[in-house]
């Protein structure tokens, strides 16, 4: 029995390491964070905080509701699934309170757009090729 659940409990250690590595958190290069909590970067892409601490406007970017790294994202960053963090938007722009982040087909679209940005925020697949971005390191 104890070796089931030191088994169990291993498996458990993996699956989270294996989830908190299927995305990357990006800035735009001229960005000089290196680190986020996750709740710093839930409230840049919920536009809750709405300037970096140098002044810039922050510009979030979020994958289209379908894709696997906005699921994992949404459930470790946020905490919620993607349909409550759809909901929450379409409650933000029916009552006139805000409007969400724009939604990137693919990884390259968002690598181009947080480029493109100078207080922009978004994320990638841990696969994606992030030249010309900062990575963030997530506590």
């Amino acid at each position: 029995m104890k070796k089931i659940i030191l088994v169990l409990a291993l498996i458990g250690v993996f699956s989270i390491g294996v989830m908190a590595q299927s995305y990357k958190v990006v800035v735009n290069s001229s960005n000089t964070v290196s680190s986020l909590t996750k709740k710093q970067v839930s409230d840049y892409i919920m536009k809750k905080t709405k300037k970096w601490d140098n002044g810039t406007i922050v510009s979030p970017v979020d994958q289209l509701p379908n894709s696997a790294d906005r699921g994992s994202f949404s459930k470790d960053i946020h905490g919620k699934a993607t349909s409550a963090i759809k909901s929450f938007w379409q409650q933000a722009v029916f009552s006139g309170s805000g409007t969400p982040p724009p939604e990137q087909n693919t990884d390259s679209q968002v690598i181009e757009y947080v480029k493109s940005k100078a207080g922009s925020i978004g994320y990638v697949s841990s696969e994606a090729n992030t030249d010309g971005v900062k990575v963030l390191s997530i506590n």
